[in-house]
C-alpha cells in the first residue's frame, strides 16, 4: 500500500518544475492556469533568478503547490492516478497540495488561497517579533517541557513535530531565544535559529488563521477522492465541512507529521511517494520508520521510473 506527500516551505529552489513543463504538456498546464489564477506571471518567478523573492511565504506556498501538481499531472500522464494511494497528506502548506491532488480543491482555488495563506501569514506578525527555531536530537516531549519553560509569559510553543530527533519551536523571538539555550542544556545536539519571516504555527499567527477562515468560507470543497491526512490531527478525513475547519486550525496548530506516517503505516502503508519539489519529507519519513520505502517525484525521469515502478 502506497501514500503521496506533498512538501511544505523550505523545499523551493530556482528553476523547481520548468523540467516537468518542457516534458510534460499537462504539467505546463498547470503553471499557466496558476499564473491566470493569480493573475500575474508566477511561472517566471519559480523559473527566475530572484531566490528572495521566490522564498516570499507569499510566492513560496502557490509556488510549491504548482510544481506539485505538475508532477501528479506528468503522473497522471504515465498512467498513475492519485487513487493509486491509500492516503495523501501534506507538510503544512503541502496539505492544500495533497486536497489538490485528490480533486478536494480546484488548482484555481487552491492557488489563490495559499497566495492569501502566505500573505496573511507574513502580516500577522511585524518582522523581528516572532522567530523558529529546529531543536534536534529531542523528542516532541522534552522539546514541549522546554517551549513551555522557555514562554515566561510570552509564546513559545512546538509548531513541528517533525521525526523523533526533529522538532520545531515558534514564538516570540526573545521566547524562541531562551528555548534554543534550555535544549542545549537539555541534552539536545543542535539547537538553531531558523531564517524564517514569521512564527509559523503559533498563536501568534492568530490573525492569519481568522483571515483564513473567512476566506475559506467562500471557497468549494469536495469530497477528496482518497483520505487526507490533516496537520492538527494526524488522522484522515473525507468530510468537507471537517476539512474546512481544519484548515484553520492548521495556521495556529502543530504540524504532527511524526505521526502522521506512523498512523499511515500503522495503517498498513509501505511505500511513500514524495510529489514535487525536494527530499527533505523523504528524510523524515526514513527516520521515522525505516521500514517505509520512499520514492522522490520531481523531475521527469523520477516520474517516469515512479510510474514503471
Amino acid at each position: 500500500m502506497k501514500a503521496f506527500v506533498f512538501p511544505g516551505q523550505g523545499a523551493q529552489t530556482l528553476g523547481m518544475g520548468k523540467d516537468l513543463a518542457e516534458a510534460y504538456p499537462a504539467a505546463r498546464a498547470v503553471f499557466e492556469e496558476v499564473d491566470a489564477a493569480l493573475g500575474e506571471a508566477l511561472s517566471e518567478v519559480i523559473w527566475g533568478d530572484d531566490q528572495d523573492k521566490l522564498t516570499l511565504t507569499e510566492n513560496a506556498q502557490p509556488a510549491l503547490m504548482a510544481t506539485s501538481m505538475a508532477a501528479m499531472r506528468a503522473l497522471e500522464a504515465e498512467g498513475v492516478s492519485v487513487t493509486h494511494a491509500a492516503y495523501v497528506a501534506g507538510h503544512s502548506l503541502g496539505e492544500y497540495s495533497a486536497l489538490c491532488a485528490a480533486g478536494a480543491l480546484t488548482l484555481a482555488d487552491t492557488a489563490r488561497l495559499l497566495r492569501t495563506r502566505g500573505r496573511a501569514m507574513q502580516e500577522a506578525v511585524p518582522v523581528g517579533v516572532g522567530a523558529m527555531a529546529a531543536l534536534l536530537g529531542l523528542d516532541f516531549k522534552q522539546a514541549t517541557d522546554v517551549a513551555h519553560k522557555a514562554a515566561q509569559g510570552e509564546v513559545c510553543q512546538a509548531a513541528n513535530d517533525n521525526d523523533p530527533g526533529q522538532v520545531v519551536v515558534s514564538g516570540h523571538k526573545a521566547a524562541v531565544e531562551r528555548a534554543v539555550e534550555l535544549a542545549k542544556e537539555a541534552g539536545a545536539k543542535r539547537a538553531v535559529m531558523l531564517p524564517v519571516s514569521a512564527p509559523f504555527h503559533c498563536e501568534l499567527m492568530a490573525p492569519a488563521a481568522a483571515v483564513m477562515a473567512e476566506t475559506l468560507s467562500h471557497v468549494d470543497i469536495e469530497a477528496p477522492k482518497v483520505p487526507v491526512i490533516a496537520n492538527v490531527c494526524a488522522r484522515e478525513e473525507t468530510d468537507p465541512a471537517t476539512i474546512r475547519s481544519l484548515l484553520v486550525d492548521q495556521v495556529t496548530g502543530s504540524v504532527r507529521w511524526r505521526e502522521s506516517v506512523l498512523h499511515m503505516a500503522h495503517e498498513g502503508v509501505t511505500e511513500i511517494w514524495e510529489i514535487g519539489a525536494g527530499k527533505a519529507l523523504s528524510g523524515m519519513i526514513r527516520r521515522i520508520d525505516r521500514a517505509i520505502a520512499t520514492k522522490a517525484v520531481g523531475t521527469p525521469d523520477e516520474v517516469r521510473a515512479a510510474a514503471q515502478g
